[in-house]
């Protein structure tokens, strides 16, 4: 196990890594399953050095996922940070869409479409490899359904960074074309991202691989710190506090349990009021492990095989699915899945409402959110955040369109196509 060097600044507010299952603790280094019960790990951190975070100090940082820090494991020297201006993505106030739901509420869109691979895995590969660097690693690889494929090579493209990536071979072209345009090497492998990752965690046993940082394997304590940010800025945004609710897509589960833990830490140190909140989790029919789960009313998620459009969010063995279980039941939220046709539904439906367009993964979070309303399942009187995370470009296919009209450049064209 490599441990993180000194730092020659601000230190770190990171105490080390702590096992989710027993609890047991080890230092901070490239590692994230437990010695004791191979448990999965994340980061533990010293609360009192949280606390000292000011809102100050958050505003006078750069407009990106590093105004916060402070609040994270690395990143705190400036000059060794991967950073692509990931972050502090548009809350876009969905008047329309909250009118059509029928709430009586305030709905917001956090529109991570914005970031500049135009996903929110910017967040999770710029905290994962600035640690990878800060761990001596040479090369940096990952595990995808696609997203993170771009945001990893576009990373490692920035910096000069040798990088291999792993994707299942039936991707979306587009996610594709997006990857391979960066110059790093992109493997597919034919099989679901289940195989993948597996392939992945063999490869870092290896001795061909131990200079490589994966970041959702070996470094994936990290990375999965990046989607605090998700988190943070929306407290900020909001000036200072946390919504009533949110509502998350699931594929690992860990988004969403990183936001709740961003909320608790927020409170923790003092920089929002001590509030409640509910947490509401959204699967594509097509890969549900984790709704199915939480509607058995069982604790333990059993493996699927995915199908569907939604393959951003095709893990069928989902490695925080228990964790994500937890937030929701312990807040007294929901999960649901929803269909193919339901997801597109779903992106027409915030495409029209509010001029963003999500890739099929936003369609499953918006698609779910009319599903809780129309079920009675989710309170419209509390203000609700809705997280989109990534572009309808990426996903056209799911949503292929064509013109009203196709007519000659005349007025009498307009006429006969009923346009004027």
């Amino acid at each position: 196990m490599t441990v993180l060097a000194d730092r020659h600044t601000v230190p770190s507010p990171a105490s080390g890594l702590v096992c989710r299952s027993c609890g047991a603790e080890f230092p901070l280094g490239a590692q994230h399953a437990c010695l004791e019960c191979w448990g999965p790990l994340e980061i533990g951190y010293d609360a009192a050095a949280l606390a000292r975070v000011t809102h100050d100090e958050i505003a006078a940082g750069p407009q990106s996922i590093w105004r916060y820090a402070g609040l994270l494991p690395v990143g705190q020297n400036a000059a060794t940070r991967v950073d692509s201006n990931t972050g502090m993505t548009p809350l876009i106030r969905a008047d329309r869409l909250a009118d059509e739901l029928g709430f009586t509420a305030p709905v917001y869109i956090k529109d991570d479409s914005a970031n500049p691979t135009h996903s929110f895995k910017d967040r999770v590969v710029s905290v994962a490899m600035t640690a990878a660097r800060e761990l001596g690693f040479r090369r940096i690889a990952c595990a995808s359904t696609g997203n993170l494929a771009n945001s990893v090579a576009a990373h490692a493209a920035r910096i000069g960074m040798p990088s291999i990536v792993f994707v299942p071979s039936d991707l979306e072209q587009a996610k594709i074309t997006q990857t391979a345009v960066y110059g790093g090497t992109l493997v597919a492998i034919e099989g679901n991202y289940d195989d993948v990752n597996r392939l992945c965690s063999e490869l870092g046993e290896t001795d061909e691989f131990e200079d490589t940082g994966f970041v959702n394997v070996n470094v994936r304590p990290y990375y999965a710190e990046g989607s605090k940010t998700l988190g943070f800025e929306v407290a900020e945004q909001l000036g200072w506090r946390l919504p009533g609710q949110y509502v998350a897509p699931m594929a690992s589960g860990s988004m969403l349990t990183k936001i709740n833990k961003a909320f608790k830490e927020l409170v923790a140190a003092g920089l929002v009021p001590s509030s409640s909140w509910t947490v509401f989790g959204a699967q594509s029919a097509g890969c549900s492990p984790i709704a199915t789960a939480f509607d058995a009313g069982v604790s333990e998620v059993t493996p699927v095989r995915p199908t569907g459009i939604a393959k951003s969010l095709n893990i069928g063995n989902p490695a925080d699915g228990p964790y994500a279980l937890d937030a929701v039941r312990s807040s007294g939220g929901a999960m649901a899945s929803v269909t193919d046709d339901e997801i597109r539904e779903g992106i027409r439906l915030l495409a029209r409402t509010t001029g963003v367009f999500a890739e099929t993964a936003g369609g499953v979070t918006v698609a779910v959110l009319r599903k809780l309303v129309e079920q009675g399942r989710i309170d419209t009187s509390v203000e609700t955040v809705v997280y989109n995370t990534g572009d309808g470009l990426k996903t056209i296919d799911a949503v292929a369109g064509t013109p009203t009209a196709t007519i000659n450049p005349t007025l009498k064209g307009m006429r006969d196509a009923g346009l004027l």
